[in-house]
């Protein structure tokens, strides 16, 4: 037993600690948003692997499978437990939190916690997903990491959020003291891009299916997803167009080789699917990023169509991921679940609000404070019918 008030820490992006029943009660308030959707005896993928599933689109992914299909479900995640007073992450509590409600309603949910990109964890995998469900008919890869050590090559590679070719200024939220300020980011050396693309291209993704494929362990029909963004013009410069945007872009020529992959070998598939922007702590860190989102939610709420990470899963699943459904794609073989962002209103609308806002009428013109309450509630905080003030228990076991 670890009682105690936990209150909340944080240095400019990045929250040092996580609340424990404020996350169980995120996981429960996604739970409870999947079985409201759900259509009336939906069907899809028995077997799920969900690797980086503890936050944001991984957690998603793995609730919407779990409650939408009654998929059994086994999350690779890499989170730090409690020791004593000292919290663990927010992802250790989401998923402690997910294994406990899926033993209640009898549903399979078993994790691995460790570092997907290393070989010990692939074995592990391949070995639960061997004893306890034969095989899996969905792998969705979904990890979100600023470094990877590239088990093969021994080599540290760390991620770069940068312009090529040309420096980049541009308007940001100073999280720290919630300014609106310029900000000047230099462009990448040829070595930041190359190391980026080694953390967030789609080498790692291509490793999994091919193990899984090799130890026979994908079913007949398997299907794999990625996630990725793709953003307004007005982000291109340090997203698309950026260190990000290589990788991603490598991120879809894999997706394309192994779609070939597991056509022929399972009559399988493989895609890419774009979703919309979302509050996490990755996007909370890149420039321009946070002020475009403040002022997204704005104009998508006024509207009706603002999705958070568990809607956008929603949606994936029952038209993209269900029995009888083919994942619809553009022309690029991209998943939009993008679409309601990118609608010409919508970004006509959030484009116009841009040369406008300052620090003075941030609150005004954007919905800094749902961009704010959004961060904080990753980790568990400014969650409703959670008391903040009351002891709570930190120790959590999986």
């Amino acid at each position: 037993m670890a009682l105690t008030v936990v209150t909340q820490k944080v240095r400019g992006f990045i929250c040092t600690n996580a609340h424990p029943a404020g996350c169980a009660r995120s996981v429960e308030r996604q739970i409870e948003s999947v079985l409201a959707a759900r259509p009336a005896n939906a069907t899809g993928p028995k077997n799920a692997l969900v690797i980086g599933s503890s936050t944001g689109y991984g957690l998603a992914s793995r609730i919407a499978l779990a409650w939408g299909f009654g998929a059994k479900t086994l999350g690779v995640f890499f989170e730090k437990e409690p020791s004593g007073k000292r919290t663990g992450t927010a992802g250790y509590y989401h998923s402690a939190a997910l294994h406990a409600r899926a033993r209640a309603d009898g549903l399979f949910a078993e994790g691995i916690n460790g570092d997907a990109f290393s070989e010990e964890i692939k074995r592990e995998a391949a070995a639960r997903i061997r004893a306890e469900m034969g095989q899996v008919d969905a792998v969705i890869y979904s990890l979100a990491s600023p470094r990877r050590v590239n088990p093969r090559s021994g080599e540290t590679l760390q991620s770069a959020l940068k312009p090529i070719g040309a420096s980049y200024s541009g308007k940001t939220i100073d999280l720290g003291n919630n300014e609106v300020k310029m900000t000047s980011v230099e462009p990448a050396t040829d070595d930041e891009i190359r190391q980026t693309v080694g953390v967030m291209g789609g080498e790692d993704w291509r490793w999994w299916i091919e193990m899984l494929l090799e130890e026979g362990l994908l079913a007949e029909g398997a299907r794999t997803l990625a996630y990725s963004y793709v953003g307004p013009e007005l982000t291109w410069p340090i997203y698309r167009d950026g260190t990000i945007g290589a990788a991603k872009k490598d991120l879809a020529k894999t997706a394309d080789a192994l779609n070939d992959l597991l056509a022929h070998r399972l009559g399988g598939g493989a895609w890419v699917s774009v979703n919309k922007a979302v509050v996490t702590q990755a996007s909370a860190a890149i420039p321009v990023v946070p002020l475009y989102i403040s002022l997204l939610f704005k104009v998508m709420k006024a509207k009706g169509v603002h999705e958070g990470c568990i809607e956008q899963l929603q949606r994936l699943c029952f038209e993209h991921l269900a029995d009888g459904k083919t994942p619809r794609v553009d022309a690029d073989r991209l998943i939009r679940l993008d679409d309601w962002e990118m609608r010409e209103d919508v970004q006509r609308e959030t484009m116009a609000l841009w040369p406008q806002v300052d620090t003075e009428n941030l609150d005004q013109l954007s919905d800094y404070e749902g961009f704010r309450k959004d961060f904080n509630q990753l980790f568990g905080f400014e969650i409703d019918g959670v008391d903040y003030e009351a002891e709570v228990e930190t120790e959590a076991a999986l």
